[in-house]
């Protein structure tokens, strides 16, 4: 059996990441109907993809070969989207992250969910690499307490690899660009850190989580120029450091994990955004100073995320509601804080 979706959002991440991994997942999926919000760019996006396309949610929740409802939609309307799949009776929603602005709207969506026994999947899509799978085995494996997590975080800009992956520029108008942060603004600053935690530190704040779970006490937060952050969490006895920036222009994008305890260093690299290019690739050192190196997945996490969603549909997994109301109040809290602490001038 195969699934209908209909992708709720016509931004660069539906045409070059969604679109084409719902393709690679056709045995499970397939993509039909895409709506915008008026920009004319989920009728190219169904085009490219064989389906249909329509403005605003009506036409594509009325919709009867929309069986699974994908919100790709900025971030501020993800919760509204989600409740009026619900509403519309949709019972199997993709959703990117983040699932909602709050902690509290967060805890409800999942609530509202599993109410009605609707399968969510939030694309965290580095929770779903393969790479992270053999990065945590390894870690159980040794028994090795934490020590500390570093996040590092250098992004370049989006159109260099969606002209890579798409043959073309992004569409105009697509994103507005971000303005250099402020620092002389203390509460504006605060804001974009705030944002971009919740909308960027998404993707491995549920790692930092995988590996302590414990509720971290914030050390620091400060904003990185031109457009960025640099917080220091305390938790479970492990320091997690996590720095990112997005850069007007530059070098290939950075984007990395790393985990050391007494007795080995895990790195794991992933992908930059947009890129098809498989997983991530995870690197293992001991103590002994013995390297092995895991080749990168032919999988990513988009196409994981998909398969996952796949299995709860067909009743191999289970829904696992508390996981997710879990990884969203750990990020938004981390955020919130951070956001008062940048508004102090640093300090927690």
């Amino acid at each position: 059996m195969t699934w209908g979706v209909g992708i709720i959002g016509s931004g660069p991440g539906v045409a070059a990441l969604h679109a084409p991994t719902l393709a690679r997942v056709s045995e499970d999926f397939r993509l039909v109907h895409v709506s915008d919000a008026g920009s004319g760019r989920a009728a190219v996006i169904a085009d490219r993809f064989g389906a249909r396309a329509s403005t605003g949610v009506e036409g594509l929740l009325a919709d009867g070969e929309v069986d699974v409802v994908a919100i790709c939609s900025p971030p501020a309307r993800h919760a509204e989207h989600v409740r009026a799949a619900l509403a519309a009776g949709r019972r199997a929603i993709f959703v990117e992250k983040p699932l909602a602005d709050t902690a509290d709207d967060a805890a409800r969506l999942v609530e509202e969910c599993a109410a009605v026994g609707a399968l969510l999947v939030v694309g965290t899509n580095h929770l779903f690499d393969p790479a992270w799978a053999k990065a945590t085995h390894h870690l159980h494996a040794i028994d090795g307490r934490i020590s500390s997590v570093t996040v590092t975080l250098c992004l370049s800009p989006n159109d260099r690899y969606h002209a890579l992956t798409m043959g073309e520029p992004l569409p105009a108008g697509t994103a507005t660009p971000r303005p250099p942060l402020d620092l002389h603004d203390p509460e504006r600053s605060a804001a974009i850190v705030r944002q971009l935690i919740a909308g960027l530190g998404v993707h491995d704040l549920p790692l930092v989580r995988d590996l302590v779970p414990a509720m971290p006490e914030l050390v620091w937060a400060r904003p990185v120029p031109p457009i960025g952050f640099d917080l220091a969490l305390r938790a479970d006895g492990a320091l997690v450091r996590f720095t990112a920036v997005m850069l007007p222009e530059g070098a290939d994008s950075l984007w990395t994990v790393s985990v050391a305890t007494a007795g080995a260093r895990i790195d794991v690299e992933f992908p930059p955004p947009f890129a098809h290019v498989g997983g991530a690739r995870t690197t293992v050192r001991d103590a002994r100073g013995v390297q092995t190196v895991y080749p990168a997945d032919r999988r990513d996490g988009y196409e994981v995320e998909w398969r996952a969603l796949a299995a709860l549909l067909r009743g191999e997994a289970a829904m696992e509601y508390d996981e997710l109301r879990a990884d969203a109040a750990f990020v938004m809290a981390i955020a919130d804080q951070a956001a008062v602490a940048v508004r102090a001038g640093g300090a927690r």
